[in-house]
């Protein structure tokens, strides 16, 4: 990028990015670059595969105005308003009932938008964000969700990734996590990276003048969206291939590394 360049608009992935994954826990370092970026009229938008409910402690903290995108870009809340702007659903029976079949023993929750979630089995304390209900098959493919999330317990990440390898779901989109077994789907063409693009062309900025940062795999559409990609340094190769650059791991605040290159003290 050009010496002077500076972003105008950030997009950044909360856990593993912003935060260590599934804490609220924001480094001062991290937030003080966060907050400079805000003060210089940059829009710093939360993009993350987190429920509503889960992405509301980061936003409030960081007291940043404008729109988050939260279950990977399927649901748009405003923080100012409070609002649901947008809640894109998928009905996720047919995905719960192939994922039982190849997933011995998983585990299936789908997002009740601002509430919770209602699961089939029961995930590990902490994984979920919210009340959490126990539900039947039936009870939750009746649920029109705009995130499904699925854990197989005793497994790990590798055996899930390669149990799914010639999955084929064509009436959702999904990822898996790297660090956890953990497979999230959402209503098919949703993605980080189509949600930030419809994103900036509201908010007039140029698509030149965008920066995302993130570690996992449902960042990769997000890092080639940016004009500049940033991963982290503890991501995989395959996110970090999808990126421009590479900053240190979130232990060590790659955030602030980044946002500090265009956001000095």
């Amino acid at each position: 990028m050009p010496v002077n360049w500076r972003p105008r608009l950030v997009a950044l992935d909360i856990d593993g990015t912003l935060a260590r994954s599934g804490t609220n826990d924001i480094a001062p370092a991290v937030h003080s670059a966060i907050t400079r970026a805000a003060a210089h009229g940059t829009h710093v938008v939360l993009c993350t595969g987190r429920s509503l409910i889960g992405t509301t402690p980061i936003a409030d903290q960081l007291d940043l105005p404008g729109i988050s995108l939260c279950s990977n870009g399927a649901v748009w809340w405003d923080r100012g308003s409070r609002a649901v702007l947008r809640r894109t659903t998928f009905s996720p029976g047919p995905t719960i009932a192939a994922l039982r079949e190849l997933l011995p023993g998983a585990v299936f929750a789908v997002e009740q938008t601002g509430v919770g979630n209602m699961s089939l089995g029961r995930f590990r304390t902490g994984d979920l964000w919210g009340v959490v209900t126990l539900g039947t098959f039936s009870e939750l493919a009746a649920v029109a969700t705009p995130r499904l999330v699925v854990r197989w317990h005793d497994r790990t990440p590798e055996e899930l990734a390669f149990a799914v390898r010639d999955l084929e779901l064509p009436s959702v989109a999904w990822t898996v996590d790297h660090t956890e077994p953990w497979l999230t789907a959402v209503p098919p063409g949703v993605t980080k990276g189509s949600a930030l693009e419809e994103l900036r062309v509201h908010l007039g900025v140029a698509a030149g003048d965008t920066l995302a940062v993130g570690d996992g795999h449902n960042d990769v559409e997000m890092l080639r969206w940016a004009a500049h990609g940033v991963a982290m340094g503890q991501a995989p190769a395959t996110v970090q291939a999808a990126a421009d650059s590479v900053t240190d791991t979130v232990l060590e605040d790659g955030l602030a590394t980044v946002l500090s290159r265009f956001f000095p003290a």
